[in-house]
């Protein structure tokens, strides 16, 4: 018999970014303990933790133990004494394989013990970043006091208890409009808590906001849509207005205090800012117009202070705050932003970039000693450029200083403008490189310095922005010796002079590990290419990861012709053949007049033909090219001896092998391909 089982976890409200990973916490821990066959809902509101199982046993099943005794040929006394420990006469006795064995029949036990026993340790050990305690210091830990819990299995109560709140079958409903104690069963939970004003489901409560906004959100507002659906539990939407006198206020600033500060929907019509919002409330309805009038309050202080310090910050130039920068720590082992500000501007230089891109650099980070950052720091840089703009600044420079925090995320925009871009790569790569230098390394799921967002911001401006760059030599550490960096352009490319270096330093190999971890992430989980099309292509170098995104576009396309896949098994061939033979190539050239006449020559002759057709091609039909090989190959393997008796024919014939394996495995180390050979 098959049971239904419901657990509802009650508590003071919990942060919304919390929920999620906290019911897939759950979920995992509840599939342990019980484990067989069962299917599982999880639910949320700010107040509870829900999780439905259907398909949970009566009792387990029954299990048969074989307990070994003594063998066959052990005295009888010793037989006996098996016999009376297992409390079944000896005839009850069993044997197997020479020894006597008692068959044990362990009844199943009732899933409802099982529950009771482990669900406190279960709900106890949900993750959370941080927990706190509300009895004791000895007491039990959660993110929220635990004022209630349902747990029911059928129509039994689990019998449980945790920081005195005992296990029972009443639930509570919405803190104002609600009853506090809801008597429920599996069958009538949901509906019962609806009659008191909670829906329990997240999808439904998101379908209920998006249908009472009446209209679709921008893309950068769904974050917003989520926050909000775990911040109610009986969603509605209230719209409300602003002055139009704060319109000339800066859209970025007003979006912002509205969807970051208020948790306000903004308005766009025509693609401009229009003086009206919608709030979702945790309520019914607001047919006196409280509410409304209340955020419209709220609402006008906070631009009114935004207006304030739009105003008076700008009595100030941000040339003129540089200076300020030297009050604002960035690391206390790294010095102040004026600090990196100077380091910023020194990298931008070594890249190449023109006045703009300095001039940009030098005061990048100068709006941090604005009132307005201070107020709204989710607008640092922008604020930056917005105040530059305003100040007179050419396009290239504000919007340089204004976009050089971008992309924040993998699913962002790079800068849009040079300056943005060079300023953007140097702000991180010195966070990057002097964090690594005195070993503020992200270990595990640790990055307080956000680390790997910066090398995923360089990875993809300098593949987006199409950078012809040295990588190896921007993970230099302490300096960066460069000579020029410039963009593509025209077809004209300058890259990274060559850097002499005495050796490099366990901080700059881990350095350059990390971001080709970083590059590998980009392109396999970030762009969708296959893992081992990745492993093949940086195999064969990624100093220049505009070149990485060339070869694995061209390997993308060709890999599904028909002979693409078992020449990279031939390759796979070749170099396990030269592994075993321990031969490196030593400088050595072909001898032709040691090729035996017919497959051997056919290959020589065919590789030659290639080499020189493909030596100037894209990498598309250069792939190509080398995949036409793959029939030459296949005879070469079945009509010759590689490990010929003579020596000086076996040496000629291993550099043939380490030849063609070496001069097309510039594009890509073909033998990491995956194959069905």
């Amino acid at each position: 018999m098959s049971l239904p089982f419901l657990l509802e976890i009650g508590t003071e409200e919990i942060p919304d970014w919390m929920i999620e990973p906290a019911l897939e916490s759950l979920r995992t821990m509840f599939a342990e303990s019980i484990g067989g066959e069962f299917s599982a809902k999880m639910d949320a509101t700010p107040r509870r933790l829900v999780l439905r199982a259907a398909g949970l046993p009566e009792k387990q099943p029954d299990e048969v133990k074989k307990v070994a005794g003594p063998a066959v040929t052990a005295p009888e006394a010793a037989v006996v004494g098996f016999a009376r420990k297992q409390r079944v006469p000896t005839d009850q006795l069993q044997r197997e394989d020479g020894r006597y064995v008692f068959s044990k029949l362990i009844p199943g036990r009732m899933t409802r013990d099982i529950l009771a026993e482990t669900l406190p340790g279960i709900i106890l050990k949900i993750s959370f970043p941080k927990t706190m305690y509300w009895t004791a210091k000895s007491g039990p830990h959660f993110i929220r006091p635990i004022r209630w819990i349902v747990a029911l299995l059928g129509d039994e109560v689990v019998p449980f208890e945790i920081a005195d709140v005992k296990a029972s079958n009443v639930s509570s409903g919405h803190r104002i409009l609600g009853e506090p104690h809801v008597p429920v069963t599996v069958d009538n939970y949901e509906q019962r808590l609806r009659e008191n004003f909670v829906v329990v489901s997240a999808v439904e409560r998101e379908d209920v906001i998006r249908r009472g906004l009446g209209r679709d959100i921008a893309a950068e507002a769904k974050d917003l849509l989520a926050t909000l659906v775990y911040l109610t539990e009986y969603p509605a939407v209230i719209n409300g207005a602003f002055d139009e006198e704060f319109l000339s206020l800066p859209e970025e600033v007003l979006v912002t205090v509205m969807r970051h500060h208020q948790r306000y929907f903004a308005f766009l019509q025509g693609g401009r800012l229009v003086p009206q919002f919608q709030a979702v409330i945790n309520t019914k309805d607001d047919s006196d117009g409280i509410i409304r009038k209340g955020n419209e309050r709220v609402l006008r202080a906070r631009f009114s202070d935004a207006k304030f310090f739009w105003e008076t910050d700008q009595r100030k130039k941000l040339a003129e705050r540089r200076a300020d920068l030297a009050h604002v720590t960035f690391h206390a082992k790294l010095g102040s932003y004026l600090d990196k500000t100077d380091r910023i501007v020194k990298l931008v230089e070594q890249l190449g970039g023109d006045s703009s891109a300095i001039k940009a650099a030098e005061v990048c980070k100068c709006d941090l000693t604005t009132e307005l950052v201070k107020e709204l720091p989710e607008l640092q840089g922008q604020v930056g450029g917005l105040y530059a703009k305003a100040q007179g600044a050419s396009d290239e420079v504000w919007k340089g200083i204004y976009s050089h925090y971008f992309p924040i995320r993998m699913e962002d925009a790079i800068p849009g403008v040079v300056a943005g871009q060079l300023v953007s790569i140097a702000d991180r790569l010195d966070t990057l490189r002097e964090c690594f230098r005195i070993g503020l390394i992200p270990t595990g799921s640790r990055d307080p310095f956000a680390l790997r967002r910066a090398a995923q911001g360089i990875v993809k401006i300098l593949v987006e922005g199409k950078w012809r760059v040295g990588v190896s030599n921007l993970l230099r550490l302490p300096k960066l010796s460069v000579q020029s960096f410039q963009q593509q352009t025209s077809g004209e490319v300058t890259v990274f002079e060559p850097v002499e270096s005495a050796g490099v330093s366990p901080e700059e190999n881990l350095l350059r590990a990390f971001f080709l971890d970083r590059v590998r992430y980009y392109f396999k989980d970030i762009r969708g290419f296959k893992y081992d099309e990745v492993n093949a292509v940086l195999a064969s170098g990624w100093d220049d990861l505009v070149d990485v995104e060339e070869r694995l576009v061209a390997i993308q396309a060709v890999r599904p012709t028909e002979d693409f896949e078992p020449l990279a098994a031939s390759f796979k061939r070749i170099q396990n053949i030269l592994k075993q033979a321990q031969f490196t190539g030593n400088g050595g050239a072909i001898d032709p007049a040691l090729l035996e006449p017919g497959p051997e020559t056919d290959l020589y002759a065919e590789f030659q033909n290639v080499r020189g057709r493909a030596a100037n091609q894209p990498y598309r039909p250069a792939l190509e090219m080398i995949a036409s090989l793959r029939p030459k190959v296949d005879l070469f393997f079945d009509k010759v001896l590689v490990n010929a008796p003579d020596a000086k024919i076996r040496q000629n014939r291993l550099t043939l092998l380490h030849t063609l394996l070496a001069e097309f495995s510039t594009i890509a180390d073909f033998s990491e391909i995956v194959t069905n050979a």
